[in-house]
């Protein structure tokens, strides 16, 4: 059997399942409350799978950034899940009365879900809560990048659910090609742009609807008026999480002209009390090949062969040994648009520092990328806040702080434009993996009747006294 016949045949199982299961509250809470009770008891498996599939990963950010998440997505998602399910009444238009309308919320059937390898547990588990919580059975496609990873879900996955309900299916490029061909109901991507791309033109040949959760460049803007070193502070404890391996990092900071030197300075004492060494440091986390590695060295050497300050925030005597994929903190002083630090998503400890003079300039400056995934803006005035929410465009934004949108379980997650499309998380993803079915009744007479030809007589003249009536 070829691989894409092999594919569709569990496909086909799943729909089979479904169709001899209806996705009932229960159903749904039993299998929220399984996945919730693996992932408990595979968790130091998955923390140890991410460390080795990075070549060292902070246990404590797998813990927190991945594990802690999920549990409290998966117990939200338990708990909210019959509201979401609820039969939602609506009204009727007045010209089709006496009949009434409700919406019916029901599955959409089989899912599949492409995880991501930079949160290969958070980014992978992360959507299959919604889309349980929607009813939907899931096919699910690790990231061959973190294979070790890949492995431990797989079988936290076979051990949780019968594989007609949920089923890994791990393996290379070959596999994911073979996957986004699958007629599924629904698929959810997560990773680059250019992937996002060939994801969505195979998913079109049988028009599965995609969700495509992407990245770019995420920019932090600093207001004159706002503490520089609280910026400081915020903006590299959030870049230094996963070693700025993150969609939603800051991937470039513009500061107002004349504070580039006190933010450098306060960068230095932030990174300093989280990291005092980074040589043989479990709290930091490496880069997760070595082709990552040698293109966050190749954009480093780019910037300064264009002319920008490279400051590497660190010891004077650490030099990464041979093999450990180490890159320290580094600042990007006089980035310029030429450069390919300022072209391509970063993902990498690496943080280029734009100089602007009005806020005015800093927006035109965001204005002329592709809208990012996240946007970040320090100032305390209100009226700045909503300038800024009123003339940029962004998936998503945080106000004095990084990242922490994101695990808002009550705030929708997703791009726009270049940086993705669609949305999960809580009720949204929910909807995301449903479909709002409206259904009409109507009743034993209906005011549809009086509008039946012939029309030269009290038909016409009912329809033209309502066209004057919504005409007016």
């Amino acid at each position: 059997m070829s691989l894409q016949a092999s594919l569709q045949a569990m496909l086909d199982a799943q729909r089979a399942a479904l169709a001899r299961q209806p996705a009932t509250l229960a159903r749904r809470r039993e299998a929220l409350r399984a996945l919730r009770t693996a992932v408990w008891e595979h968790r130091d498996a998955l923390v140890a799978a991410v460390s080795r599939d990075f070549g060292g990963r902070a246990p404590a950010e797998t813990l927190a950034l991945e594990i802690f998440v999920l549990l409290d997505q998966l117990r939200f998602a338990e708990r909210h899940v019959a509201r979401w399910m609820r039969r939602r009444r609506v009204p009727g238009s007045w010209f089709l009365l006496p009949a009434r309308a409700f919406i019916e919320v029901q599955p959409l059937g089989v899912v599949g879900i492409i995880g991501a390898w930079n949160y290969p547990v958070l980014l992978t588990l992360g959507p299959l809560i919604d889309a349980l919580a929607a009813g939907n059975h899931a096919l699910v496609k690790p990231s061959e990048l973190a294979p070790h990873t890949a492995a431990a879900i797989a079988a936290l996955l076979a051990e949780a659910f019968p594989p007609e309900h949920v089923l890994a299916v791990p393996g290379g490029r070959e596999v994911a090609e073979a996957f986004c061909r699958l007629p599924l109901d629904h698929l959810l991507f997560t990773g680059s742009t250019r992937v996002g791309r060939a994801v969505m033109a195979a998913a079109a040949e049988h028009l599965v609807p995609v969700t495509l959760e992407l990245g770019g460049k995420s920019p932090a803007i600093v207001h004159d008026s706002y503490p520089i070193a609280r910026a400081a502070e915020r903006i590299l404890g959030a870049k230094l999480l996963n070693a700025g391996q993150t969609c939603v990092a800051p991937d470039y900071v513009l500061l107002p002209v004349g504070q580039v030197g006190a933010f450098e300075a306060a960068a230095r004492e932030a990174v300093a009390a989280r990291y005092p060494h980074f040589v043989g440091n479990a709290d930091y986390t490496r880069i997760g090949s070595e082709v990552h590695l040698e293109r966050l060295h190749g954009l480093v050497a780019d910037a300064r062969a264009r002319g920008a300050t490279v400051v590497e925030l660190r010891g004077a005597d650490e030099d990464p040994p041979p093999g450990d994929r180490l890159v320290f903190p580094t600042l990007i002083l006089g980035a310029t648009p030429e450069m390919a630090v300022m072209q391509e998503e970063i993902f990498g400890p690496l943080l280029p520092v734009v100089a602007y003079d009005a806020l005015d300039e800093a927006l035109v400056f965001v204005n002329a990328r592709p809208r990012p995934l996240a946007l970040y803006y320090f100032d305390d005035d209100r009226r700045r806040q909503d300038r800024v929410l009123a003339e940029t465009r962004s998936g998503g934004v945080t106000f004095n702080d990084c990242l922490l949108h994101l695990a808002q379980h009550h705030l929708p997650f997703g791009g726009v434009g270049p940086s993705g499309m669609g949305r999960y998380h809580g009720r949204h993803g929910f909807e995301t993996f449903s479909k709002q079915r409206g259904v009409m009744v109507q009743g034993r007479w209906s005011a549809a009747s009086l509008l039946a030809p012939p029309y030269a007589g009290r038909a016409g003249r009912l329809l033209d006294l309502m066209l004057r009536w919504v005409g007016r």
